[in-house]
């Protein structure tokens, strides 16, 4: 009788765990499975079992293509089955092929003649999928909010960042969800942002990625009115809830979508947008909608330098500006009074109110 041994955390069981049990299974008459305690679990993952052990080994032994279950405790990274292995002798040690400690593997296979056999990690019937992805989704929030730039933009790109200068910004409410997004897509207000947040992804990295800045999934996870430091990565400054601007904000649709990574490397004035960023984060600490005002004031001065087309300008609002990259999407506008932004809203058929979003940490 040919035996096959294998070792994982299998913390909690997917598609791609059946498919290389199933194969596995296939390359010789018995199969053992031996999966790491919660005490290798934690010292290697850093979280607990998903599960108790005991219900884990009922599980995995419920399994037709399944022999036996044995729970791993050697506490050498990557090696908790040796003691198990030695006992057993299988004939096969079969692993992925992404396993990171092939070299010694192979060594402890060659102690008893056993054959180290490597299998996909990821079999072509199914998308790739790891434990780490599945705790990272149900992790994820059901919600999210979205987010308004005051000042700042561009700053948090790490090409174009500068020493002293900030990012100021406000997640906002109504939130969005994967099954309800009451915004328009592409408009400026880091739907990507939210979008990997939701789906328990790193935002930062990949907004990183796609050559664009940090700021989206900074606020969008951090939430409430904040000043962030200009650089190569996200670092709070100062947070405030955002009441002074409760009642006071509202977006207008342009009618055309917006493409931060396709306008990034347009020419534009660094100077005017780091002075603004320095308003802006003032008006902050010292609470005053006035002089934010002036700051995104300051800042749509630098988009339309830019050649953006120009914003509608009700008499009643204190200052307007593209949202994030501008060059469509949203338009962002600041009132002095609830019922002077209520009427525009009114007024127009592409506007809605918005409000700051911060966590409720009592609810916790």
């Amino acid at each position: 009788m040919k035996k096959v041994f294998v070792s994982g955390c299998y913390d909690i069981l997917h598609a791609g765990h059946i498919q290389f049990l199933t194969e596995a299974k296939a390359l010789g008459e018995h199969l053992t499975v031996c999966f790491a305690s919660d005490r290798v679990l934690w010292a290697h993952k850093k979280r607990r079992s998903s599960i108790p052990q005991e219900h884990k080994q009922a599980v995995l032994q419920s399994l037709d293509m399944v022999d036996d279950v044995v729970i791993g405790k050697d506490p050498d990274i990557g090696f908790d089955f040796r003691t198990h292995f030695l006992r057993i002798r299988p004939d096969l040690l079969v692993v992925t092929d992404d396993d990171h400690h092939s070299e010694k593997k192979r060594e402890l296979c060659a102690q008893i003649g056993a054959q180290y056999v490597v299998l996909p990690k990821t079999p072509p019937t199914f998308r790739a999928l790891s434990t780490s992805q599945i705790v990272r989704w149900i992790r994820a929030p059901q919600e999210a909010p979205l987010r308004v730039d005051f000042a700042g933009g561009w700053l948090d790109v790490p090409r174009f960042s500068r020493e002293g200068g900030f990012v100021v910004n406000c997640a906002i409410s109504p939130l969005v969800s994967l099954l309800t997004w009451d915004y328009e897509k592409r408009a400026g207000l880091g739907g990507s942002g939210a979008w990997a947040l939701l789906n328990g992804e790193d935002g930062v990295a990949s907004e990183l990625n796609l050559g664009v800045g940090w700021q989206d999934p900074a606020i969008i996870k951090e939430t409430g009115l904040c000043v962030w430091k200009s650089g190569r990565h996200p670092r709070l400054h100062f947070k405030r809830n955002g009441d002074m601007l409760r009642g006071l904000m509202a977006l207008l649709f342009t009618n055309e979508e917006h493409d931060t990574p396709g306008v990034a490397n347009k020419k534009r004035n660094y100077d005017i947008i780091y002075k603004a960023s320095c308003v802006a984060a003032e008006s902050v600490y010292r609470e005053d909608i006035e002089q934010l005002a002036e700051a995104v004031r300051m800042t749509y001065a630098s988009q339309r330098k830019e050649g953006m087309t120009p914003l509608m300008s009700p008499r009643n609002s204190l200052a307007q500006k593209y949202c994030g990259g501008g060059w469509g999407g949203y338009g962002l506008y600041i009132f002095s009074s609830v019922k002077d932004r209520d009427e525009f809203v009114h007024s127009q058929s592409h506007a809605r109110a918005i409000e700051p979003f911060i966590k409720n940490y009592n609810a916790l």
